[in-house]
């Protein structure tokens, strides 16, 4: 079984019980573990340590909301969620043509060396684009309520999931050029700026 809402009982829904799904990661994470199949025979022993493998998989991609989004849309694109399926949306135009202009700032504080002034240019571009990411990250996970009710009213989810697409492209863009503005100003290590880039 390949998806992960199923994994757990639910349907291909966006806003998941928390509560709900940590009982049934944690019963499910009981049957399966390995540990209680010691005595089987080597096929049922190997059988447990893949399905709690799956368990442990899924769990981790549904859990959190924004992971949950990322999961559901290369789940419905026909992949398997693990990320090596469609081709991912360009960031908008106007972000591209935005983020250049921030680009240019950094090359420019790099050949020129940061003076107090550019430094501080520089931290406040980052300050904006991490509220940016922010915000974009909180429509993402307000959307859910929409692509929920569409698949209970059996709407076309087309159209939303093109809008998950581009907003999460959106999201992967900012975070890149987040993180070059922390690496330009020599605070690649800030623990609010995620360093995982797309």
């Amino acid at each position: 079984m390949s998806d992960y809402f199923e994994v757990f009982g639910f349907s291909r829904k966006l806003q998941v019980d928390a509560e709900e799904l940590r009982r049934r990661f944690y019963e499910l994470s009981r049957r399966h573990h390995p540990d209680f199949h010691q005595l089987a025979g080597a096929d049922e022993q190997a059988a447990a340590l893949a399905s709690s493998a799956l368990v442990n998989r899924a769990y981790r991609a549904l859990r959190e909301p924004l992971a949950r989004v990322e999961y559901l849309v290369a789940l419905e694109e026909g992949g398997n969620g693990g990320g090596g399926g469609a081709v991912k949306p360009k960031a908008p135009m106007d972000l591209l043509a935005e983020m250049l202009e921030v680009q240019e700032a950094i090359e420019e504080a790099k050949t020129s060396g940061l003076d107090a002034e550019s430094r501080r240019r520089l931290r406040e571009e980052r300050q904006r684009l991490i509220d940016r990411r922010a915000a974009t990250e909180a429509e993402i996970v307000a959307g859910g309520a929409q692509w929920d009710a569409a698949l209970d009213e059996g709407r076309d989810r087309g159209p939303l999931l093109a809008w998950f697409k581009q907003a999460l492209a959106t999201r992967a863009y900012l975070r890149t050029v987040i993180d070059d503005l922390s690496e330009a100003l020599g605070e690649d290590r800030d623990p609010h700026v995620s360093h995982r880039r797309h």
